[in-house]
């Protein structure tokens, strides 16, 4: 359900949507129900970034441009912090 209905998303804050394994269709999201733009953020099993973009409110759908195993769904300012090809380490808090 990522964030759908939340009326907010608190300063650096998201959420990681986790799949069994990479896919293109899998981590495919949609912003109906969105009461405000977010940054989205595909990463594959080996942790490396493979898309990123703006996701506006009430926009359909969207694709990674390759499988991912990862989202990360956080502030469209936040965005600027991923470049395709860089590797992340996700923490369990």
């Amino acid at each position: 359900m990522g964030l759908m209905f939340r009326s907010e998303l608190k300063p650096d804050s998201g959420i990681v949507l986790v799949e069994s394994k990479d896919s293109r269709i899998d981590t495919s999201i949609h912003m109906l129900f969105m009461r405000f733009d977010i940054a989205v953020v595909w990463i594959n099993s080996a942790l490396e970034v493979v898309d990123a973009q703006i996701a506006r409110k009430w926009q359909p759908w969207l694709t990674p441009a390759a499988p991912a195993r990862f989202v990360l769904e956080t502030l469209p300012s936040l965005l600027h912090n991923f470049e395709i090809g860089d590797r992340v380490e996700i923490i369990h808090v």
